[in-house]
């Protein structure tokens, strides 16, 4: 075993959090303001890149670039616990969803999930990049050409919107999902992307113009809230500037109430 193995436990329902317990020198790894809360025996580090690399100042910065075309930060945090016995650090959900729990030695050592998905994982596990090999894949996927890939035989934590739908694909099996409400998939999938069939449909239909593929076999995690749909929602529900006192919503009302108007 190259990752540390670490024991978790998740609480909640739609804003969970994840409890990890670790062992004297037990370290895990994290994205930058996950943490919740943690024991005074752990010791929190900021590091470059995911930790994992062991070649020096260039595998360090070589770990922190590949962060970077993924759109997240140069930085990751570390936590180990230094005490004499066990010692638990939480890390909590960023928006309403669910957290995944993934053992990357019982999934083939690798998953390929969207970009802003990893949580935080068992010292050792790589985050990096993922290319995508088919350009219409990259343009029109949703989540762009690159998404990130967790490598490693150690436990890591996934987070996604709404309820999460675990799917085994058997050989030749194909299953088509809408790009935002992918979260994450075993490396044996292939993942292309479909364009929708008839003008009406693509035009009017609501769900876009591009839709995923997804070939067995292998495993595929689907989330029923992605966060850009979520976010529209809030966004289309914002007092507007400018407009009417009569436009907007509940929360419009109130503060056209307490303004006398």
């Amino acid at each position: 075993m190259n990752n540390h193995e670490i024991d978790y436990k998740i609480y909640g329902d739609d804003m969970q959090f994840v409890e990890v317990e670790l062992d004297p020198q037990e370290t895990v790894v994290a994205e930058a303001g996950s943490l919740m809360m943690m024991d005074g025996d752990i010791q929190m580090e900021t590091i470059f890149g995911d930790g994992s690399s062991t070649n020096g100042l260039m595998g360090k910065l070589f770990g922190a670039g590949k962060r970077i075309l993924t759109g997240e930060s140069l930085f990751m945090t570390t936590f180990t616990n230094q005490g004499q016995g066990k010692n638990h650090v939480s890390f909590a959900s960023p928006y309403p969803g669910k957290i995944i729990p993934m053992d990357l030695d019982e999934l083939g050592g690798k998953i390929i999930c969207q970009k802003d998905a990893f949580l935080a994982a068992a010292k050792g596990v790589t985050v990096g990049i993922e290319f995508q090999r088919k350009i219409g894949t990259g343009f029109f996927g949703g989540e762009g050409f690159i998404m990130q890939k967790l490598e490693g035989d150690g436990m890591a934590f996934v987070h996604a919107g709404g309820t999460i739908l675990r799917k085994e694909l058997a050989t030749g099996e194909k299953l088509r999902v809408d790009t935002g409400c992918l979260v994450a998939i075993t490396s044996g999938i292939d993942y292309n992307i479909e364009f929708v069939k008839g003008v009406k449909t693509a035009l009017f239909g609501g769900e876009g113009l591009f839709f995923a593929t997804l070939e067995g076999p292998g495993t595929v995690w689907i989330q029923s809230l992605p966060f850009s749909r979520l976010a529209s929602r809030v966004f289309a529900a914002m007092p507007q500037v400018g407009g009417s006192k009569d436009e907007g919503s509940l929360a419009r009302g109130l503060f056209n109430m307490l303004d006398g108007k």
